[in-house]
C-alpha cells in the first residue's frame, strides 16, 4: 500500500509539470537553466564541465645545489627566476651550503639513495673524481640528441669537465688570470703600462721599480697560480694530466720558471703567499696600494670598481721565447645519475650554459668571465665599465689549455698533500728550486706508482 500511494504521486507531479511548461509563454524574462545558449561545442555540458575541471600539469620541481655567501645566492636565485618566467613548466629550488660543507653534505644526499633529496643539477669541483664515484649522469646522449655546441667553450676548457673521454659537466666560467695594475702609482713612477710586448724582464724591472720596502710590494700573486710560470716557459707539472707516469716539475724549464717567481720573492718584489693570505688577499692589498700589481682573475673587477680604483689589465708578461698560456678549468655544472627528472635536468643545465640564459645573466652581473666565447664576444661583457682593455682578458683566454691540474680522480689528494706543501717551502724561502724541486718529484711519482699510474 505504501509503494502504491508514491507511484500516485510521482505521477500527479509529472502531469502538473508538463501542464506548466505547455502554459509557458515563448519568451520570459527570466529564463530557466534549461533554456540558457548552448556551448560552442557539440560536446555535452557535461563533457565541458570535466574538461574545465581538469587540473593543469603540475610543474616539474628540479633541486638545484650549489656552494656560496647569502649574497651568492640572491644571484643564484636571479638566475632561477630568469629560467623560470621562459620554462613555467620547470620550479627550481636552491639547496646551499658554505664552501666548507658543502662537497661533505652533497656526498651524504647522493649515498642516501633518495631522489627527494639528491639534487638534479649541482655545482661542482672537481669534475672528475665525482664522475669515477658514479654520482654524476654521462651528459654525451643528451649533447648528441640535442646537437647542443661544444666548440662554443675555450680551449682546453671542457677537459676539466670529462672522464674517460665523456663529458660529466659544463663548466660555469674560466679562470682568466691577468695582470691587474694600479695607474696612478704607474703613473707616479713614471712607468709605462704593461702592454703584450712586456716579458719577464720587463715585469722584474717595474716590480722593483714600484716597491717601496715596509710599504708596498711591486707584484702580488697566489702560490696555487704558478703553473702560469711553467707553462709559459714550456715546463709541465706532469707529464700526462689524464694519466700520469711522472713528475715534470725537475726539468730544466721547469726549474727556470719557478726560480723566476721565486726569486721576485727573494728579492722583495713580489709579496710572499703566507704574507699575502695574513693581509687579506690581493683584492685588499691592490686596493690599499700595498701591492702595485696583482695576478688575478677575473672574479676582483667588481670589487676595483666599487672601490673607485684607478686600474686596468693587460695580458700577463712571458718569457723570451715564451708563449702565452692561461690554465683551462672552472668548476661545472653536473646533473646527478640519481635525478629523476633528467628531461628536465637538461633543460636547465643546457639553458644555465647558453649565451641566451645563464651566461648572459651571470656575466651582465660582472660575476663571472664566461666559459662561452660567444658571451665573452656581446654585449653582456663588452660593456663600457672597467677595465677598458677587456681584449686582454679574451686574448689570454683564447691561450687556454690543459697544464694547470690533473684530470683524474686523485689529483686532488696529490696537489694538497704532496705538491702543494713541496712549493710552499719554495715560496716562503726555506727551499731553493734548483734541490727541492728533483725531490718533491720522488714524492710525486711515488705518489702516481702507489694508484697504479700509468693505467
Amino acid at each position: 500500500m505504501k509503494i502504491h500511494r508514491r507511484s500516485v504521486l510521482v505521477l500527479l507531479t509529472l502531469i502538473a509539470l508538463l501542464a506548466l511548461s505547455a502554459c509557458a509563454p515563448p519568451a520570459t524574462p527570466v529564463a530557466p537553466p534549461a533554456a540558457e545558449p548552448p556551448a560552442a561545442t557539440d560536446q555535452p555540458a557535461t563533457t565541458d564541465q570535466t574538461t574545465a575541471e581538469q587540473p593543469a600539469a603540475a610543474a616539474v620541481t628540479l633541486t638545484w645545489a650549489l656552494w656560496g655567501s647569502p649574497e651568492e645566492v640572491v644571484s643564484h636565485q636571479r638566475v632561477a627566476d630568469a629560467f623560470m618566467a621562459e620554462h613555467p613548466e620547470i620550479k627550481i629550488e636552491i639547496w646551499n651550503q658554505p664552501w666548507d660543507d658543502y662537497f661533505t653534505k652533497i656526498q651524504a644526499l647522493w649515498a642516501s639513495g633518495d631522489t627527494a633529496l639528491i639534487p638534479d643539477i649541482a655545482f661542482l669541483w672537481p669534475t672528475p673524481r665525482y664522475a669515477a664515484e658514479g654520482v654524476l649522469e654521462n651528459l654525451d646522449s643528451f649533447i648528441e640528441q640535442s646537437g647542443y655546441n661544444l666548440d662554443d667553450y675555450w680551449p682546453g676548457l671542457l677537459e676539466s669537465a670529462k672522464y674517460q673521454g665523456s663529458v660529466y659537466g659544463f663548466p660555469r666560467d674560466i679562470e682568466v688570470n691577468v695582470l691587474y695594475y694600479n695607474k696612478d702609482l704607474f703613473d707616479a713612477a713614471g712607468l709605462a703600462y704593461p702592454d703584450e710586448t712586456w716579458t719577464w724582464d720587463e715585469l722584474t724591472a717595474a716590480a722593483e721599480a714600484l716597491t717601496v720596502p715596509g710599504e708596498r710590494y711591486g707584484l702580488a700573486m697566489e702560490g696555487g697560480k704558478f703553473s702560469k710560470w711553467l707553462n709559459q716557459n714550456g715546463g709541465a707539472i706532469l707529464d700526462d694530466y689524464v694519466n700520469p707516469s711522472k713528475c715534470m716539475l725537475a726539468e730544466p724549464a721547469s726549474v727556470e720558471a719557478v726560480a723566476f717567481f721565486a726569486d721576485l720573492m727573494n728579492k722583495g718584489y713580489a709579496m710572499r703567499p703566507a704574507d699575502l693570505g695574513q693581509a687579506g688577499g690581493d683584492q685588499a692589498v691592490f686596493i690599499a696600494d700595498q701591492a702595485a700589481m696583482i695576478i688575478q682573475n677575473t672574479s676582483r673587477v667588481s670589487g676595483f670598481n666599487q672601490a673607485g680604483k684607478a686600474y686596468d689589465v693587460a695580458v700577463v708578461p712571458i718569457p723570451e721565447g715564451g708563449q702565452r698560456w692561461n690554465a683551462a678549468g672552472g668548476a661545472a655544472w653536473v646533473m646527478s645519475a640519481g635525478s629523476d627528472a633528467k628531461d628536465a635536468a637538461w633543460t636547465f643545465l643546457s639553458w644555465l650554459q647558453s649565451t641566451e640564459g645563464g651566461e648572459q645573466v651571470y656575466t651582465a652581473a660582472g660575476e663571472i668571465f664566461p666559459a662561452l666565447q660567444s658571451t665573452a664576444n656581446s654585449p653582456a661583457f663588452m660593456t663600457d665599465q672597467a677595465p677598458a682593455n677587456k681584449q686582454a682578458i679574451i686574448d689570454e683566454a683564447a691561450a687556454s689549455g690543459v697544464g694547470g691540474f690533473g684530470y683524474f680522480p686523485e689529483w686532488g689528494e696529490l696537489d694538497g698533500s704532496v705538491i702543494g706543501p713541496g712549493m710552499d717551502l719554495i715560496w716562503s724561502g726555506e727551499a731553493d728550486p734548483a734541490t727541492a724541486l728533483p725531490a718533491l718529484c720522488e714524492q710525486v711519482d711515488a705518489f702516481l706508482a702507489s694508484y697504479g699510474y700509468p693505467k
